[in-house]
Parts: structure tokens; sequence; C-alpha cells
């Protein structure tokens, strides 16, 4: 049942930083040059808080 867990909230995560990132890039009114790069910096954090808070509730 955790792999489940974990892998609805990588979706979620996946496609929240992807929102995000476009949100801000609608904002700005043009696309980053190294888009990748922008979405990487948004979701690595992202992924890292989330699952840690995800280990610790199941502490």
């Amino acid at each position: 049942m955790e792999i489940v867990l974990f892998t609805l909230v990588a979706i979620t995560l996946y496609f929240g930083a992807d929102w995000l990132l476009r949100t801000i890039e609608a904002r700005r009114g043009a696309p980053f040059k190294h888009r990748s790069l922008i979405y990487f910096a948004i979701i690595l954090p992202l992924t890292l808080i989330v699952f840690n808070i995800m280990e610790n509730l199941g502490r």
C-alpha cells in the first residue's frame, strides 16, 4: 500500500510542479530558456520535503 501512496504523491508533485512552472512563465510572458533546469529546481525541493514528511508520519 505504501508504494501506491508514494506513486500517487509523485504523480501529484509532477503535475503540480509543471503547473507552477507554466504559471510562472505565463506571468513572465515568455518561456524560460532552460525550462528543464527550472522544472528540476522546483520539483526537487518539493519532492524532498514531501517524502521527508511522509517518512516522519509513518514512524
